[in-house]
């Protein structure tokens, strides 16, 4: 009875050499399509030969007052956009779909409050009209600033704590980069596939592809309901709290 079990195992074995010995390395190479050439920036930050530049530092030529569409009219100096809370949000004349998204931000030394009233804002991933409809990912001082977790910054307001707070003092320069897949609807509205966010914090990751409930509610769950839409623009928020105003810089995205 060993005999036919040994032979087997034998057979089996000089199989599998002879397919090995027959195959070739060639066989699982892939040579097409060839990746385009993305030339790098020349320091981490800086913007890579594929970019579309929204902010540069020297103008609003990108961006759009939601409230009116009229030209952007927020401050800008050396090479900084500073929030302006008495004109309203501000969003980008392109809309976009999915994306790669690259955006630093400031809260000043002085500020003051605390809670959700200490430099607040927002960058809303796909802005949906008027007023704060659209999928936000928050802006907000947390460097020792006490607030709900879903609240804070790196959180997709409402719907996702982040997985690590490595914000920076005030006074100091934060770093956001995104990657936003973008929700896809049936032709009867309802909800294909969901959208998506990586976020990452001073280079720290703080979102991992989160799947998103729906645009963001600032009372009651999130849904996609009735929120049927395509491409849209990338929103900055002027929130309403008394604290000073914060600051962008060096704003570029990568459609994907």
């Amino acid at each position: 009875m060993k005999y036919p079990i040994v032979l087997t195992a034998l057979l089996a074995g000089s199989f599998f050499v002879a397919n090995a010995q027959q195959a070739k390395p060639e066989d699982t190479e892939t040579w097409e399509p060839i990746p385009k050439v993305v030339v790098p920036g020349k320091v981490l930050g800086e913007a890579p030969s594929d970019a579309i530049i929204l902010f540069d530092g020297k103008n609003q030529d990108e961006w759009l007052s939601v409230a009116d569409q009229t030209p952007a009219s927020w401050v800008v100096k050396g090479g900084i956009l500073t929030v302006d809370k008495t004109k309203g949000n501000i969003e980008t004349k392109r809309k976009f779909t999915n994306y790669q998204l690259h955006i630093e931000w400031r809260v000043p030394a002085s500020i003051t409050g605390e809670g959700q009233a200490r430099g607040n804002s927002g960058i809303f991933l796909a802005s949906l009209g008027k007023g704060d409809a659209g999928y936000e990912l928050q802006v907000l001082d947390s460097y020792n600033n006490k607030t709900y977790v879903n609240g804070m910054a790196g959180s997709l307001y409402k719907q996702a704590i982040p997985l690590a707070n490595p914000g920076r003092k005030p006074g100091e320069w934060n770093v956001y980069d995104v990657i936003w897949t973008a929700p896809v609807f049936n032709e009867d509205g309802s909800l294909k596939s969901a959208a998506k966010a990586t976020v990452f914090y001073n280079g720290v990751l703080v979102e991992n592809n989160f799947e998103l409930w729906g645009p963001t509610q600032y009372i009651g769950k999130a849904s996609y309901e009735g929120k049927k839409h395509g491409a849209a623009p990338i929103k900055l928020q002027a929130h309403g709290d008394k604290s000073e105003p914060l600051s962008f810089r060096n704003i570029w995205v990568r459609e994907l």
